[in-house]
C-alpha cells in the first residue's frame, strides 16, 4: 500500500494504557466467574434450595465486586501519589537546579545509547519544550498526561468482576433442578475459554497454554466446593 492508504498505527502511552485496561478486565471478569461458580456450585452440592443458592450468589457477587473496587482503588491510588511525589520533586529539582537537570538528562540519553553531542542537543530541546515531561518520561519512567485514576480503575475492577459473576449466577438459578449443576459447570467453563483466549491474545502468550490452565483452574475450584458442599449436606450440617 502507499503512504497515504494506510491506516495510522496506534503507539505510544495510550496504547500501553488501553491494553492494560483491557487485560485488567479480562482478568476481573475471569476472577468473577471462578470465585462465583465454585461458592454457589458448592452450595449446589449441599442443598436444592433456590432461595440460598440465589442469596449465596448475590452475596458472593456484592462482596467480591466491592472488594476488587476497594483493592483497585486502593492500590492505584498508592500509585498515583508516589507518582505525583515524584514528580513534585523533580519541579522542585528543576527549579532549583536547572543546570545540573539538563546535564543529568543529557547522561540519560547518552546511557540509551545517543552520542554525546547530539545528546546535549536533545536534552535542550526536551527542556526548551516541556522540562517536567522530559525529566518524567526519560528519568522516571512517568508520563505526566497518562496518571493513573483510582475511580476508572475500582470502577472497572468492579464492572468486570460483576459480568464475570452474573453468569455463574445465572446458570445456577435458572435451570431446572436436576440440570443446575451440569448448565453451570457447562457455561463456565466455555466462559473460562473464552477469558483464557482473550488474556492470551492481549498478553501475547500461547492459547492453548492459556486457555488449559484457565480451564484446569475453574474446573478445579467448582469439583473442590461441590465435594466439601455434598459432604457437609450429607452430614446435615
Amino acid at each position: 500500500m502507499t503512504g497515504d492508504q494506510r491506516h495510522p498505527e496506534a503507539h505510544g502511552a495510550g496504547l500501553s494504557t488501553r491494553l492494560n485496561w483491557l487485560r485488567a478486565g479480562v482478568l476481573g471478569a475471569n476472577d468473577g466467574i471462578v470465585s462465583t461458580a465454585g461458592l454457589v456450585v458448592g452450595v449446589a452440592g449441599a442443598t436444592d434450595s433456590h432461595t440460598a443458592l440465589l442469596a449465596s450468589g448475590l452475596a458472593g457477587l456484592l462482596a467480591g465486586a466491592l472488594s476488587m473496587a476497594s483493592g483497585e482503588y486502593v492500590s492505584v491510588s498508592t500509585q498515583r501519589d508516589s507518582e505525583q511525589a515524584a514528580l513534585a520533586q523533580e519541579r522542585r529539582e528543576l527549579a532549583e537546579e536547572p543546570a545540573y537537570e539538563l546535564a543529568e538528562l543529557t547522561g540519560l540519553l547518552e546511557q540509551r545509547g545517543i552520542a554525546a553531542g547530539l545528546a546535549r542537543e536533545v536534552a535542550e530541546q526536551l527542556t526548551a519544550r516541556d522540562a517536567l515531561a522530559a525529566h518524567a518520561r526519560v528519568e522516571l519512567g512517568i508520563d505526566p498526561e497518562q496518571i493513573v485514576n483510582p475511580w476508572h480503575a475500582a470502577w472497572a475492577s468492579c464492572v468486570s468482576f460483576t459480568v464475570g459473576a452474573l453468569l455463574p449466577l445465572l446458570a445456577i438459578v435458572l435451570p431446572p433442578v436436576s440440570l443446575r449443576v451440569p448448565v453451570t459447570v457447562v457455561a463456565v467453563l466455555c466462559a473460562l475459554v473464552l477469558t483464557g483466549w482473550a488474556g492470551a491474545r492481549l498478553g501475547g502468550s500461547p492459547v492453548g497454554r492459556s486457555v488449559l490452565r484457565n480451564v484446569a483452574g475453574g474446573g478445579l475450584a467448582m469439583a473442590v466446593t461441590y465435594l466439601a458442599g455434598s459432604l457437609l449436606g450429607a452430614a446435615g450440617v
